[in-house]
């Protein structure tokens, strides 16, 4: 049997067996409802909290409700049977606290007693997917933005840089815009998040922008309970809060100096290397025009040597940018569990949930 390789964000989870030319078998919410006592789901909308949010902001914060969603994709989703569990692979994000790695290597072989587990950073696996080993991995997620420099397959990270904005804000930043230009219309925020990726997109440039704020062809959406919502000019700001952070009202650089500040802690020799190797991943990067607008942001940076993305094979799956992760991280269980550099039962008997860290990082 194939080893399962998971990877768990904050909006939704990748899972699937390790074919890595094809997409994850299955791409589910990672936000769970609550069920209430007599089995039925807490629907009522003056109940408070129905809903249970297991990863947040990247990291895993309710173990009991990961613990279900992953009971439910492995034996349920993947097919797995109690009693012959198989080998698992885990995505790890940018600065996971140790006790977290712990918690959840314990998890695996004390809850769901599998044969053979391995993790591995994001950033990595990410670069992976495009067949590089050196690059930089700019990961644009629900909950945060992790921008990583790589060499030789190992995370340099005093030069990484971690923000804890992401998807979920600029779908914020998307309601507050929307409620200004519309009023009476009463929105709520699963709402918002299918608006913006329906309709949210990137200005050619910061010239481009400000035009679209001075006029801007409007269009009307008729949401699901009826209303009817124009969006024009707020479609323009989602994407222009990436590259001018002080429209969410923090006061940082935007994505392309950061990255150009984050490659300039690592040593010179290595610049070129990481910069002409960048890779951008995460559900909010497919945005459209992103990328174009990335690419024409890096050609005009002060930087000596200009950011550069690669292109995924054309093999891969499309949409590669949304599960690039999910996909290295196939790759890599092709390699690490046949050649058994993965925590086997008996390592971690033996030395309990710290071996983690020996083996995986």
């Amino acid at each position: 049997m194939e080893a399962v390789v998971v990877d768990a964000g904050s909006k939704l989870l990748k899972a699937g067996f390790a074919v890595p030319d094809q997409a994850p078998s299955m791409i589910i919410p990672t936000q769970m409802k609550r069920m209430l006592e007599d089995g039925s789901l807490a629907d009522n909308p003056s109940l408070e909290d129905t809903t249970v949010d297991p990863v947040v902001r990247g990291f895993i914060r309710d173990w009991d409700a990961m613990e279900d969603l992953l009971h439910h994709v492995l034996y349920s989703g993947l097919g797995w049977e109690m009693g012959n569990e198989g080998q698992i692979l885990f995505t790890d994000p940018l600065s996971t606290p140790k006790a977290v790695r712990e918690q959840l290597v314990q998890m695996m072989f004390e809850t769901f007693n599998i044969s053979g587990f391995y993790a591995s950073e994001q950033a990595v696996l990410s670069l992976y997917a495009v067949g590089r080993i050196s690059g930089c991995s700019v990961d644009i997620g629900h909950g945060k933005i992790d921008i990583a420099p790589v060499i030789e397959g190992a995370v340099q990270h005093i030069a990484s840089r971690r923000f804890e904005i992401g998807g979920i804000d600029l779908t914020k930043l998307l309601a507050q815009e929307l409620g200004k230009s519309n009023p009476l219309v009463n929105l709520n925020i699963s709402d918002v998040e299918s608006l913006k990726e329906q309709y949210s997109c990137c200005a050619e440039d910061e010239v481009a922008y400000k035009k679209t704020q001075q006029s801007c062809q409007t269009e009307q959406h008729t949401l699901p309970d009826g209303q009817v919502i124009t969006i024009g000019r707020e479609r323009y700001t989602v994407g222009e809060a990436l590259f001018q952070p002080s429209i969410l009202g923090l006061e940082a650089h935007g994505i392309i100096e950061q990255l150009v500040r984050s490659i300039s802690t690592v040593s010179s020799e290595n610049h070129r290397q990481l910069l002409e190797n960048t890779v951008l991943c995460g559900g909010t990067a497919s945005m459209t025009g992103f990328e174009d607008r990335f690419q024409k942001e890096a050609s005009l940076c002060s930087s000596s040597i200009r950011p550069a993305l690669v292109k995924p094979p054309e093999y891969m799956p499309e949409n590669l940018i949304k599960y690039s992760a999910w996909v290295g991280g196939a790759i890599l269980a092709k390699v690490v569990f046949p050649q058994n550099q993965h925590v086997t039962k008996g390592d971690y008997d033996e030395n309990g949930p710290s071996i983690v860290h020996k083996k995986c990082f």
